[in-house]
């Protein structure tokens, strides 16, 4: 692209996938704005720990030119993942063989923080590019692939093409799709040990350096070390989408919700159970949704969508973070490489994005219901045996 022709980029959302997109595009001289609902960087907590794949996640990185600073903030420790039957015994243990657990190793998907590898992207971009504090309203269309954003507060801004990296409840999605997210049937149940290896050792080191599962019957318990000796530690149960409602619960009153959790792990190991009672962060619950598979759309003119807004898939493909910024340079490689017009470049980008995450959703549905399932003990077993 050259100045003459650079169209006014819009990328709704700066999670992973919008601000890939924004930093290669600035690497290459082509101005892209990104506006986030979040009032500061610092607004609210970014989750838990991500695995950088070397197809997807690190390519991305290094398109981006960030990978040697990935590399430096990365955990390649914690790729150890533990599996625990529903006593809370060990019965598989897999830790990446010391030849290639360095921080420059090229195979294998180490570890970072979500908030840390948000910030290594943000600190990425030139000062004034994410425009905090606008949430979208609504995107209208105008002339010939223009489209008006609307945000709360009655500010406007016009764009040649907008990118809905807007997550899961997307905004943007709604100019292409009448898609909407669907209840899995599965909820998590998220809290978290605080300076976990001092003050709760039998817990650190059951959980070890990277990951530890106990799922069966339809229930279990995902324990995940992130960075500052903290463990987030995911309570999850297939249910109704408000089983606190049916059981009479108020959210707030942290101490029902450990009893009800509780009284559904009634039988399972006294250690696991302490990842329920032994909590520093009380309980948020979080329903997993997903889109259709496949979610697929008619291409438009000016506006496109990447990460979860156009695949938000369970967590159980490992793949949510990785394909978003996957997308986010993807998109921007073909906006940069000479299509003749923008609208070109994003048909070639959704040739590439639609089937790649449409396998991937596939994968990640068969995972969740894999993951929670009355043999769900032996199915994880067999599935992270043959991976490792």
């Amino acid at each position: 692209m050259n100045a003459s022709t650079t169209p006014r980029i819009a990328i709704i959302g700066a999670g992973p996938g919008g601000l890939t997109c924004a930093r290669i595009l600035q690497r290459h001289g082509v101005a892209a704005t990104v506006y986030d609902q979040d009032a500061s960087r610092s607004a609210r907590d970014q989750g838990g720990t991500l695995d950088m794949h070397p197809d997807s996640g690190r390519r991305a990185l290094r398109e981006a030119g960030l990978l040697d600073e990935f590399m430096a903030l990365a955990r390649p420790e914690g790729r150890q993942m533990r599996l625990a039957d529903r006593e809370g015994r060990v019965v598989f243990d897999a830790t990446p063989p010391e030849s290639d657990a360095g921080a420059d190793a090229e195979d294998g998907n180490p570890e970072i923080d979500r908030g840390r590898l948000r910030d290594l992207l943000l600190d990425s971009l030139e000062p004034g590019t994410v425009r905090w504090g606008r949430k979208l309203a609504h995107v209208e269309p105008l002339t010939a692939g223009v489209h008006r954003l609307y945000f709360a507060g009655g500010a406007t801004v016009d764009a040649d093409l907008v990118v809905g990296a807007d997550g899961a409840w997307s905004k943007v999605r709604g100019r292409l799709s009448e898609a909407r997210p669907v209840y899995t049937g599965v909820t998590f149940v998220e809290t978290g040990l605080d300076d976990a290896d001092s003050r709760h050792p039998v817990l650190a080191a059951l959980t070890g350096d990277g990951t530890l599962m106990a799922l069966d019957d339809n229930r279990g318990f995902i324990a995940q070390r992130n960075g500052h000796h903290h463990i987030r530690v995911y309570v999850g149960m297939r249910t109704d989408e408000h089983w606190y409602r049916t059981a009479g619960l108020d959210p707030a009153d942290q101490g029902a919700v450990r009893d009800a959790l509780l009284r559904e792990f009634t039988g399972w190991g006294a250690d696991l159970l302490r990842f329920i009672t032994d909590s520093d962060t009380g309980y948020t619950n979080r329903p997993l949704y997903a889109l259709p598979v496949p979610h697929t759309w008619r291409h438009t003119p000016g506006v496109t969508l990447l990460g979860d807004a156009a695949h938000l898939m369970s967590p159980f493909s490992g793949m949510g973070a990785n394909l978003a910024m996957l997308d986010g340079a993807d998109l921007a490689r073909a906006l940069i490489d000479g299509a003749a017009t923008t609208d070109d470049a994003v048909r070639a980008y959704e040739s590439l994005l639609l089937p790649r995450s449409a396998a991937a959703a596939e994968g990640a549905a068969e995972g969740i219901a894999g993951a929670f399932a009355p043999d769900s003990a032996a199915q994880v077993l067999a599935h992270v045996m043959q991976r490792h």
